[in-house]
């Protein structure tokens, strides 16, 4: 059921719809080496089979999970043998090229330079991250989308009709509803939606499928488009972040649910919890990154679905907790300085002097014992190296809790000018 035309392909219309730039390429057969990055099943080899068909050059084919430097190199000499007999252009195809090394990737640059290829590869990874820049620097990257729930029943109803290469020949009657219900559940993934069908083809009693069939196939689970440790899982957890420090508490528990239903670790979504808390509410509400801990511990001991539950209550009271990233910042600006000043000597008078020693070098000396002060602050004493007096990395914000703070470290700010004034 591949589709033998452009107009059979179905989708994507960004890229190939009137006066795209994909179109343009094939209508003018003026074709460059080329990376397609999408979701399984949305026609990536397709077009790089319609571009080779169209321009009427050779396709060849190769795919990094089963080829080696070898294979390439016997696809490198039969391109140049056909240029060189005038036989044309070769188009090749990598399916899966993220999965080639660095210098297997590398191997490809010579002859996409000198015209040997028109490479055409295929990746369901990120490019900027699984593809090397000498190779990225020569094709041009075009993001196939996912495709739509229409899309993928024009596509069924398609291998319904053909009687060539599709169902035509069953005389296959399917009801109306159990066909959406398919289409909906394929994902965006054409080549699941078509193998779903011919399951259900092969189940059929007197060529007749019902929405209640479409259900029972379904009933396994699987159908969801998620990868551990790829874009969509990444892309996923960030969309729960964001949606957390956005105060969205709708949002922030799909994307909990999403990542939970496609297999991720509990642990890992706790663990993530347990850094919102401190990264995006702070000290504006200390009590979030308790229920956090709380929550991580009820999954380690209880696990699924008492564990699951204690996270999805954590993740509402993240949403809707007072947001601050005063801490956050603080601690950067800290880290950032703690780099970059160097061994700054500690003060004297804060040093340790457990020894006779030390008190005779000073140490300690001055010491003002803050509970022994008035209100347990020393006004006017200094804690940091001389060199970094005055410095202020924390900055509470107007919300939450961080309002008492800041009133409170305006009040011994105001103390401390006081006392350093009376020494003046």
């Amino acid at each position: 059921m591949r589709p033998q035309s452009l107009d059979e392909v179905a989708g994507q219309q960004h890229l190939i719809g009137c006066g795209k730039p994909l179109r343009q390429a094939f209508e003018q057969s003026k074709l460059h080496s080329m990376v397609f990055w999408g979701p399984p099943g949305t026609g990536k080899t397709t077009l790089a089979r319609l571009l080779a068909k169209t321009a009427g050059v050779e396709f060849v084919a190769l795919s990094a999970v089963l080829s080696g430097v070898k294979d390439i190199r016997h696809a490198v000499e039969a391109a140049q043998m056909r240029q060189q007999t005038g036989m044309g252009a070769t188009l090749l195809f990598v399916d899966e090229v993220h999965r080639f090394n660095k210098a297997q990737q590398d191997a490809f640059l010579p002859h996409i330079e000198d015209g040997t290829l028109i490479f055409v590869g295929a990746t369901t990874e990120n490019p900027s991250f699984e593809l090397n820049n000498a190779l990225l620097s020569r094709v041009r990257v075009y993001v196939l989308k996912s495709l739509e729930a229409s899309d993928v029943e024009q596509v069924l109803v398609r291998a319904l009709a053909d009687t060539d290469n599709g169902l035509g020949s069953l005389n296959l009657q399917v009801e109306p509803s159990g066909l959406s219900l398919l289409a909906e559940k394929a994902d965006g993934d054409a080549r699941k939606a078509l193998t779903l069908l011919e399951v259900a083809s092969d189940l059929a009693e007197e060529q007749k499928i019902s929405e209640a069939d479409i259900t029972e196939i379904l009933s396994g689970g699987g159908t969801r488009r998620f990868d551990k440790g790829g874009d969509a899982f990444y892309d996923q957890i960030s969309a729960l972040h964001k949606s957390v420090r956005g105060s969205d508490p709708d949002a922030s528990l799909y994307w909990l649910c999403r990542m939970l239903d496609g297999g991720t670790d509990p642990r890992y979504l706790a663990r993530r919890l347990a850094r919102i808390a401190s990264e995006d509410i702070g000290n504006a509400d200390p009590r979030a990154l308790r229920l956090c801990l709380d929550a991580w511990e009820v999954q380690e001991r209880l696990g699924s679905p008492e564990g699951e539950l204690a996270l999805a209550q954590a993740v509402i009271y993240l949403a809707v907790a007072a947001k601050s990233n005063a801490v956050y910042n603080a601690f950067r600006a800290a880290m950032v300085v703690a780099k970059e000043s160097g061994s700054l000597e500690v003060p004297l008078h804060i040093r340790n002097a457990p020894t006779q020693l030390m008190k005779e070098l000073d140490h300690g000396k001055g010491y003002r014992y803050a509970h022994n002060e008035e209100d347990g602050f020393a006004a006017g004493e200094t804690y940091l190296p001389d060199e970094l007096n005055g410095i202020s990395f924390y900055q509470p914000v107007e919300r939450g809790l961080e309002i008492k703070i800041k009133e409170k470290l305006d009040h011994l700010k105001r103390l401390n000018g006081r006392a350093s004034g009376s020494r003046d």
